[in-house]
């Protein structure tokens, strides 16, 4: 099914999932969808690699927790950051490297300072690769980091080919 995308999430700079400037980084990319869900897209390089060919199980995790963890901010921007209390991870299929990948996340319940959610990653072929839940605390992002953080190394970041709808 193809959902319309609402809005562009923000980068960082030095963040291993989504940092700009960070040569390890996955570089994905956020945007929120029209169904309150979250999408990221990424492709993972050989140095993200655990056997030949296959993406790192702990870069698989790191990408859902950061998916699941943002999909907060589809109800409060980027005013309430999720903060990982539990994360639970299945891993099903060997997830390629060098090829754009989709990874989706969700909020499944919101109970005052928790949260939780579920995200996957999706190979090219639609099938589900790596599944996760996890919970969450709700916490602002100046009890998380500096301001300095908020002012300078949080950013939107302009996709030389924007994305309008994505195919979940």
């Amino acid at each position: 099914m193809k959902y319309t995308i609402k809005s562009k999430q923000n980068n960082s700079k030095m963040c291993l999932v989504c940092g700009t400037d960070n040569n390890l980084s996955l570089k994905a990319r956020f945007y929120e969808t029209e169904n309150d869900e979250v999408v990221a897209l990424f492709t993972p390089r050989d140095h993200h690699q655990s056997y030949p060919d296959r993406l790192h199980g702990g870069m698989a995790s790191a990408i859902l927790d950061e998916i699941i963890g943002r999909a907060i901010m589809s109800r409060y921007e980027d005013t309430v950051w999720g903060v990982t209390a539990e994360l639970t991870l299945r891993y099903k299929k060997p997830v390629p490297l060098n090829q754009e990948l989709k990874v989706v996340g969700r909020i499944t319940s919101e109970r005052g300072a928790i949260f939780e959610g579920s995200g996957e990653i999706i190979l090219p072929d639609g099938q589900v690769a790596v599944s996760a839940t996890g919970k969450y605390l709700k916490m602002a992002i100046d009890k998380i980091s500096s301001k300095e953080f908020a002012d300078n190394e949080w950013f939107l970041v302009d996709d030389e080919t924007p994305v309008d709808e994505v195919e979940v």
